[in-house]
């Protein structure tokens, strides 16, 4: 199964949003079924076969994400993002700021899914291959 030190390897090769679809393929080579990222601390729960968890602890002193979703500002700021306009930080912060509480990875649909603080989706996109 896989270990954090894996999956910080395969991250340490993204600069921006644009080098995600690469680092998604990497980890689901190594046996990653799904994960959850959260905004507040940056902790990431990652999940593979027969119930296998390993988490990333914080890595960030916490953010206030916001009550209230703004989702049409969030996507204007995540299509920058994807286009590697911004860093990691950035994002983050924005992500808080529109309200935006984790986002959950999908391997088998290879989706992203942005929730808000009340667990609504704001957004649903495919992860291109």
């Amino acid at each position: 199964m896989f270990t954090i030190e894996q999956i910080k390897a395969a991250h340490s090769k993204v600069k921006s949003g644009a080098d995600f679809p690469a680092y998604i393929k990497e980890i689901k080579a190594l046996g990653v079924t799904h994960y959850e990222a959260y905004v507040t601390d940056g902790h990431i729960d990652y999940h593979g076969a027969n119930n296998y968890t390993a988490k990333v602890p914080a890595k960030y002193e916490p953010l206030i994400v916001a009550d209230t979703a703004y989702s049409e500002p969030f996507k204007n700021g995540l299509i920058a993002h994807q286009q590697g306009k911004t860093d990691f930080l950035t994002f983050i912060k924005m992500c808080a700021t529109f309200g935006i509480e984790k986002w959950a990875i999908c391997m088998n649909k290879m989706t992203c899914t942005y929730f808000d603080k009340a667990g609504n989706e704001i957004l649903v996109e495919v992860i291109p291959q």
